[in-house]
């Protein structure tokens, strides 16, 4: 792997379940960076609550680093992804920190 990221970020409540903020991101850093994304945003609605998170740690599984959206930290389910990508040893990203992205910029 080496290129592999995983997006993680606030979804519960929001509208859409912030669906566009991951879609946002995942043109961010294939755009600027050339990562491989992975994007928890694509699973469908209409799964029982309780499915989500044992599919985003499998897909998460196959990263090597975690990317985390602006307003992760409120997030149980962002928390919880980040706990088991550095029990795992993945690469931790906090997107506004390391890129400066806070989920406005033009996509070029």
């Amino acid at each position: 792997m080496g290129n592999v990221i995983y997006i993680a970020g606030p979804m519960r409540g929001l509208p859409d379940l912030g669906r566009e903020a991951f879609r946002h991101a995942e043109r961010f850093l294939i755009g600027r960076f050339g990562w491989t994304v992975i994007n928890p945003a694509i699973l469908p609605t209409g799964l029982p609550g309780t499915a989500y998170m044992p599919i985003c740690l499998a897909m998460l599984g196959q990263a090597d680093t975690i990317g985390l959206l602006p307003g992760w930290e409120d997030s149980v389910g962002a928390n919880l992804e980040l706990a088991f990508a550095k029990e795992t040893g993945k690469r931790v990203i906090i997107l506004a920190e390391e890129y400066g992205y806070e989920g406005t910029e033009a996509i070029t």
